[in-house]
């Protein structure tokens, strides 16, 4: 059964940094690219940034130089490391695998940008 499960989500302050994490497990193999979406309250879910299983990245214009994502392969995770947060960044971040026809999706972890 393939799994995703994020964890790492915080309150964090303007200015600050947080780094959140997706387990998988089950069917999900070092070959998925994999992604982090979010979604900000009244908004469509978006992807912020994504890396292949060759680790080929791909970053959204409003999160480059801040966000960056990474995967360690032995552990099946992958992480998004974000620095200099905005309120704007506040959203639920789901985390995204893919390979071929095969897709799945974690439950999703809330990172709120505030003072």
């Amino acid at each position: 059964q393939a799994q995703l499960v994020e964890s790492g989500g915080d309150l964090v302050q303007p200015g600050g940094s947080l780094s959140i994490s997706c387990a998988a497990s089950g069917s999900i193999t070092s070959a998925y690219n994999m992604a982090w979406y979010r979604q900000a309250p009244g908004k469509q879910r978006e992807l912020a940034a994504s890396i292949s299983g060759g680790g080929s990245t791909y970053y959204a214009d409003s999160v480059k130089g801040r966000f960056t994502i990474s995967r360690d392969k032995a552990k099946n995770t992958c992480y998004l490391q974000m620095n200099n947060l905005k309120p704007e960044d506040t959203a639920v971040y789901f985390c995204n695998a893919r390979y071929s026809i095969y897709e799945h999706w974690g439950q999703g972890t809330q990172v709120t940008v505030s003072s």
